[in-house]
């Protein structure tokens, strides 16, 4: 007797959400939070920047938490939002709540490998780590789906937005290499992740 490994669940090779007009709701509704707060602080003096993420200061650990929702400027939010809504809105083919597990990861890794690793004295804020986990998630998913659909989307994806892998690198003043590394990172491990919750176990298989 032996068994075979079970095939991923047919909704986790979804390329698009299953219910869109749900999904852009939430993309829409993540956007229009993002647009609020950097609304309170600009009215505020961009005091609210300052809780962005402190690496190693406990202080600043709860920054891992906020940094995602806030920006420096307009200018670097607009530069985020087409890349939050398209990522967002794709990644949450197998469902919201799977894609809530998803970013909870990217959101997370990417938080505390800033925490980590980033320059003493620097604050660190915005949601391109988010981005940068959702593409990862979204190049990677069809590798450990086994899902040629996934594979051809990542495929776009890599034409269009491709030249962003290279903000993991180091070199850019004033843009957090560390937050796209590990969101990247966060990324693969969801992808992963969700691909292994979203296959039914093996069953036994008579030779």
């Amino acid at each position: 007797m032996s068994t075979l490994p079970a095939p991923p669940a047919e909704g986790a090779k979804r390329v698009l959400p299953a219910k869109p007009k749900t999904a852009a709701l939430v993309v829409l509704a993540f956007t229009a939070l993002l647009y609020v707060v950097e609304a309170v602080d600009v009215a505020l003096h961009n005091r609210l920047d300052a809780e962005g993420i402190v690496p190693r200061s406990l202080g600043g650990l709860d920054g891992v938490v906020w940094a995602p929702l806030l920006h420096g400027s307009w200018s670097h939010l607009l530069a985020n939002t087409v890349p939050v809504m398209a990522f967002a809105f794709l990644a949450m083919a197998a469902g919201i709540a799977r894609w809530a597990l998803v970013t909870a990861t990217i959101w997370l890794v990417s938080g505390l490998g800033v925490w980590l690793t980033a320059g003493a004295g620097t604050v660190t804020i915005g949601a391109s780590g988010l981005a940068f986990g959702w593409l990862a998630y979204l190049l990677v998913r069809g590798l450990f789906n086994r899902s040629f659909a996934q594979i051809l989307v990542a495929a776009v994806l890599l034409i269009g937005w491709g030249g962003m892998l290279w903000g993991v690198l180091p070199g850019q003043p004033g843009i957090s290499w560390q937050a796209h590394l590990f969101g990247a990172l966060g990324g693969v491990l969801a992808a992963r992740f969700a691909a292994r919750a979203g296959r039914p176990r093996a069953v036994p298989s008579t030779s």
